[in-house]
């Protein structure tokens, strides 16, 4: 179905080094075949390849060959594969060209002139297949980062096209909604023969899923137990794995389960040897009283995922009295047209604490961000940040208090290259020159100077937004899904960063759907659902009592205390 040919791929003039080079591989039809490797290795390169986008699109050289279905990408441009391939890339917003959820579902099938009856009865069925049905008449703009891109993959799936190329397709999906879209391809691979290539970063929530490993900068595709015995980017399931001695590697919780009866014996009696997530234990441990369980709803069954901690966990009343808490919020309700975004909701963050919001997609996370640096004004109740009213502040006064990355860090960048960025952001925050450049060192080791924030990879343009917010080193950090587009090793200088950070003082917010970063990083956490908070307490309670936002090492060692891989590790 796909075949590169001795493909290499070059950007930029004489001299420059090629994205790609020599790749030479088949995937057959039918098959789900999924690209792993380090952030800037070109995997967002070689699905550009495939749906032609590469280089019709994005410019540079392309030698060598690639065929789609017998189409040579090379004289046929992407509308002219537009039948044949369907593309989700790593920004959702670029894909939309209509205002509303089912006018984009439509779209694509409008495009290629499919009769209105199939054109109805395929949104419907994308509708319910996606979770996406409350949504239909919803415009575009008022959606989450994850809604958006639950319809972005939706309008792929409408045509009905035999190859789809989904570049971290899951990044802004809260758990449960991945399962779904991840279902939902593997159904369509088994049942229907659809080829799927697909770019994620994490892993543990797509590996089992896939027939197939691609390996790069390597080149090297093989089944996924044999690729993951070697490769330096692998999930916690893994590096458990490999840590414990099994043999085959597990790939799936259930089947880590099996056998780490052995290893729960050598854990036994041990608790993990500091605070929650291996961190430090927090300052203020009397914030932390965990979650007071309330008698189920009528009709509601015990044990159903995210839905059932929605009603039978309410968080205590906070005991941090106003003066000491650099985040008061009380009471806040915010509504965005007919939509009301955030009820009643009470939070306090004190300096030198990490707290991680969770919850489902359009739950609120990003909107409560928000409204503590002043971009969203409160509807009712109150919002103190350091003792000011953010919307209410002179913003060159609010951004010496509090720094927000946010979902598209594009939104941030906008100078030419890397270089000009950084001196910008010494010179915005008052800092000493080269400041946001040793940052930029620290999170992104190989980045030259004279680079376009552009040609950077999403995790790479991440970590350069976080660079600029981290140079005026504000007193309260807001992270808007910040591990989207981060490799494990990337990821790790990231958290070890945080914590850094968090030593020294700095509050930090981060909304996430990344559990394992929850595990890793977080004092706290707040679980959102239908803009109230239905959870708030000490990392290990929260994640441990909720299936969904559970890390893998607690799944599988459970009813032991442990969370991360680097726990077990200096345990043993």
């Amino acid at each position: 179905m796909i075949r590169f040919e001795n493909v290499s791929v070059t950007y930029g003039g004489a001299g420059c080094a090629p994205t790609l080079r020599d790749v030479d591989l088949t995937v057959p039809e039918g098959e789900l075949v999924l690209l792993v490797g380090p952030s800037g290795v070109g995997k967002s390169t070689l699905l550009g390849a495939v749906s032609g986008l590469v280089p019709h699109f994005t410019g540079g050289t392309l030698k060598g060959r690639v065929t789609v279905a017998g189409r040579d990408t090379r004289t046929h441009r992407p509308r002219e594969l537009a039948d044949v391939v369907g593309t989700v890339g790593q920004d959702p917003l670029a894909h939309f060209v209509t205002d509303t959820v089912e006018d984009e579902l439509a779209y694509g099938m409008e495009s290629l002139g499919l009769a209105p009856a199939v054109m109805r009865r395929r949104v419907e069925e994308t509708l319910d297949l996606l979770g996406l049905a409350e949504l239909r008449d919803r415009p575009i703009a008022t959606l989450s980062g994850g809604q958006r891109q639950r319809v972005a993959i939706g309008s792929v799936l409408t045509p009905h096209p035999r190859v789809l190329v989904l570049d971290e397709p899951t990044s802004a999906l809260d758990p449960a909604a991945a399962e779904d879209v991840l279902a939902v391809l593997q159904r369509l691979v088994h049942d229907l023969g659809t080829t799927v290539l697909m770019a994620e970063h994490r892993l543990e929530r797509v590996v089992q899923y896939a027939d197939q490993v691609l390996l790069l900068p390597e080149g090297v595709m093989g089944p996924p137990a044999d690729i993951m015995a070697t490769s330096p980017v692998h999930p916690p399931v893994v590096a458990l794995g490999r840590l414990a001695g099994w043999t085959p590697l597990p790939l799936t919780v259930r089947d880590a389960r099996r056998g780490a009866g052995a290893l729960r014996e050598r854990l036994e009696g041990r608790v993990p040897a500091v605070g929650p997530a291996g961190l430090l234990p927090h300052p203020a441990p009397s914030r932390n009283r965990g979650l007071r369980p309330q008698a189920p709803a009528p009709h509601t069954p015990a044990g159903r995922s995210f839905q059932g901690i929605s009603r039978f966990w309410r968080r205590p009343p906070q005991e941090v009295p106003r003066s000491e808490a650099l985040v008061d919020v009380r009471a806040l309700g915010v509504r965005r047209g007919r939509v009301e975004a955030l009820r009643r909701v009470e939070l306090t963050v004190t300096a030198g604490e990490t707290v991680a919001l969770m919850g489902r997609n359009g739950a609120g996370k990003s909107t409560l961000l928000g409204s503590l640096v002043g971009m969203v004004e409160p509807t009712s109740g109150s919002v103190l940040v350091g003792g000011r009213v953010p919307h209410r502040t002179d913003p060159r006064e609010l951004i010496r208090q509090v720094g927000l990355v946010p979902q598209e860090p594009r939104d941030l960048l906008y100078a030419d290259t890397v270089a000009a960025e950084c001196a910008a952001a010494d010179t915005d925050a008052g800092a000493a020159p080269g400041t946001c450049r040793a940052v930029v060192s620290e999170l992104l080791p190989d980045v030259a100077d004279d680079t376009h924030p552009r040609d950077l990879s999403e995790g790479q343009r991440l970590a350069l937004a976080l660079a600029v917010v981290l140079t005026g080193r504000p007193p309260l950090l807001l992270l808007d899904e910040p591990t989207r587009g981060l490799d494990y090793a990337a990821k790790a200088r990231l958290v070890a960063r945080l914590r850094g950070l968090a030593a020294e003082g700095h509050a930090i917010v981060l909304a996430t759907h990344d559990v394992e970063l929850a595990a890793e990083l977080a004092h706290r956490v707040v679980i959102l659902a239908g803009g109230e908070v239905v959870a708030d307490g000490p990392t290990a309670e929260v994640v441990v009592s909720s299936p969904a936002f559970s890390p893998q090492v607690a799944k599988i060692l459970a009813p032991q205390p442990w969370l991360t891989v680097e726990q077990v590790r200096k345990a043993l």
